[in-house]
């Protein structure tokens, strides 16, 4: 019988676009410096999480979670 071979998994790097492979130490990014690259976009607000809610229907879902406070006038 053939012996099976063992599939690695290969990523690209987000910064780069580099392969890397799933057990290398700077997983997902191929080294510290695309690592450091990444979080320089963070911290300058390139990336963002999500963009704030505008439909006013679920902003009354969410009762006033969004801040403020003042929102009812009693």
């Amino acid at each position: 019988m053939a012996a099976k071979k063992k599939s690695v998994k290969l990523h690209r790097c987000p910064t780069c676009g580099m392969l890397v492979r799933l057990n290398d130490e700077d997983f997902p990014f191929c080294s510290d410096r695309c690592r450091k690259i990444d979080l320089g976009k963070w911290a300058m607000g390139v990336y963002k999480i999500s963009s704030p809610v505008l439909d006013p229907e679920v902003l009354e879902d969410l009762g006033g979670l969004g801040g403020g406070g003042d929102s009812h006038d009693e």
